[in-house]
């Protein structure tokens, strides 16, 4: 699965313009990541990058949005403890998040920020840790994840990008699931298909890609696919 998004995207446009072709398009994304299994629903997964800047924070966001305006209990972690984003995106502070969690500072319900918009939850980075990769390794990160999914429909992981750091690598083994963001305007095949192996080599299945910063297409079924090399 591939879906093309157009370039310019206001930060949230599935709450605010719900009715935009590109709220259409994120609506597809949810759409096929539910048809993406037949055998069980995904309830977990990360979105992550080959590189920074492809617009995997806002996509993020507006995936997670799409499955709170379907009637998800949804979660949205920002898991990215290096440049956090989403606290900006939904304005919330970010003294609480989940590096507080892990270290036993806090608890999940302390951390936990709810939202304006209906059945959507976020939990921010918190602090920003010296060791990311570790407590996103640690024992008390997968008991927080398993505690999560028994109060979520849907949990979404917010990564930094796959090549930069092993973080994405990581969550993957707790989320099982990814979608890949590819910045339409500027990209290296080897820089993706390097992204790729790196995810599946952790037992990350990837769903889909999404290409973002795609020229504005007024098309509402702007779908297209292509071959793992491509």
């Amino acid at each position: 699965m591939a879906k093309k998004l157009d370039k310019e995207i206001t930060t949230l446009i599935t709450h605010k313009k719900p009715k935009a072709v590109v709220s259409e398009k994120f609506r597809g994304i949810r759409s096929n990541i539910l048809f993406s299994t037949a055998d069980v629903d995904v309830q977990t997964l990360l979105v992550t990058s080959d590189k920074p800047s492809s617009g995997k924070s806002t996509v993020s966001a507006n995936i997670a949005v799409t499955y709170a305006q379907a009637g998800f209990k949804t979660l949205l972690i920002d898991g990215d403890m290096r440049k956090p984003t989403q606290h900006y995106i939904f304005n919330k502070n970010n003294i609480t998040g989940l590096s507080n969690v892990i270290i036993n500072k806090n608890t999940t319900e302390e951390a936990v920020h709810t939202t304006e918009i209906t059945n959507l939850d976020v939990l921010t980075s918190g602090p920003i840790p010296p060791n990311p990769s570790e407590l996103i390794g640690s024992t008390n990160m997968l008991d927080i994840f398993e505690e999560l999914k028994q109060q979520y429909d849907f949990i979404l992981v917010d990564t930094p990008p796959v090549n930069t750091v092993t973080d994405a690598q990581i969550f993957g083994e707790l989320t099982k699931n990814a979608i890949f963001i590819i910045d339409v305007e500027s990209n290296n095949k080897d820089s993706v298909k390097k992204g790729k192996e790196l995810l599946e080599k952790s037992g990350t299945k990837i769903l889909g890609a999404v290409l973002n910063k795609a020229p504005l297409d007024k098309s509402s079924s702007s779908y297209y696919y292509y071959g793992e090399d491509e």
